[in-house]
């Protein structure tokens, strides 16, 4: 019992003195006087963390407008508060500004000040989910790597918007009220890195047109989508994550070969109206068609290989590589046909 109390008292002893000297640190590094300023410049609405000094959390303090941002701020916190507009003047000395979070207010397109996120020189990543914009803002920091626009009510994709921007590699426009006609032809020409695009859940009844060839995951689940083009992947061959969960596809509407594709590796066509299984690489490794009119599976038809000359290969072949199987919510009655489990000799699971 007193080894034990012992114990006790002694971890208590270094964790006060682990941070104590933290703290001492902090003071030692900043200087009593740079100390005092640091406190002082901290805008009252807010919190600044002594141990992360180039953060500013305002959030959830409900603003409704923007305090003047410290110089030294490079993260910025102001989601969940009621801000209407972005004007030049908070940001003034904000010149180091790296990440800003404006998710959940009440920003409108007129409310931004012409220019003010542009002179932002240095922003690599901006939130402005769940807000009142009605199209994307512009014009933007050309050094951005992530522009978050998701639940707002943008129809409207200004020319040239993202033109500079090339080295944006994440654009989520989810759940927005993009029709066809917002995505022209050159919407997204100049970004030349992206890697992730998400137009999810607008109203989408064609498959939009010049995806950036580097795109690497393209989302576009709850829209109308009827028809995938011919060789409509071959412009974005580094595609391999592809999701057209809840469309209206149907057998008519995918080419022979569409979904035939080496670089696809995850494809999910749940809640469409297929009745059949499409052609599929042999690269594929999760493919996702529940909730669609399959009535019933065969192995050899859907198989990507020849399964004789898979037998011939042995395990060591070019065999097919899908691991991961999703049919329920169709028609199809178990069990498993045989020759799917031959085909597909690294499936792990199986839902039927």
């Amino acid at each position: 019992m007193i080894l034990k109390v012992y114990t006790s008292l002694l971890v208590l002893f270094l964790v006060n003195s682990v941070w104590t000297r933290t703290v001492r640190q902090v003071y030692d590094d900043l200087g009593l006087d740079h100390w005092s300023h640091y406190t002082s410049e901290c805008p009252q609405e807010c919190f600044c963390p002594p141990s992360f000094p180039n953060a500013l959390y305002c959030d959830n303090k409900g603003l409704k407008e923007i305090p003047p941002i410290p110089a030294r701020i490079w993260y910025l916190y102001l989601q969940n508060n009621q801000i209407e507009t972005l004007s030049e003047k908070p940001f003034v000395n904000a010149t180091h500004l790296r990440w800003i979070n404006l998710n959940k207010n009440k920003i409108t397109n007129s409310g931004i000040e012409s220019g003010v996120l542009s002179k932002l020189k240095r922003l690599l990543y901006l939130f402005l989910e769940d807000n009142e914009l009605e199209e994307v803002p512009a014009p933007l920091p050309v050094g951005l790597e992530q522009l978050r626009l998701a639940r707002n009510k943008i129809s409207r994709i200004p020319e040239g918007v993202f033109s500079h921007l090339e080295n944006l590699t994440m654009l989520d426009l989810h759940q927005n009220s993009l029709l066809d006609s917002a995505l022209q032809s050159d919407t997204f020409q100049g970004l030349n890195n992206l890697m992730q695009l998400n137009i999810a859940k607008n109203s989408l009844k064609k498959m939009p047109l010049s995806i950036p060839a580097n795109t690497l995951q393209l989302f576009l689940d709850n829209n109308s989508i009827e028809v995938i083009p011919e060789n409509y992947f071959s412009a974005i061959p580094k595609v391999t994550f592809l999701r057209l969960n809840y469309n209206k596809l149907s057998d008519d509407g995918i080419p022979p070969n569409g979904f035939n594709v080496s670089s696809i590796l995850d494809l999910q066509l749940s809640h469409n109206q297929l009745t059949k299984i499409p052609p599929i690489n042999a690269h594929l490794e999760h493919l996702h068609l529940d909730h669609n009119k399959i009535k019933s599976v065969n192995g050899t038809q859907i198989c990507p290989v020849s399964i004789a000359l898979e037998e011939d290969y042995g395990y060591y072949g070019n065999i097919p590589r899908l691991r991961y199987l999703r049919l329920d919510g169709n028609e199809i009655q178990p069990p498993i046909p045989l020759d799917i489990m031959i085909c597909f000799r690294l499936l792990q699971a199986v839902v039927i």
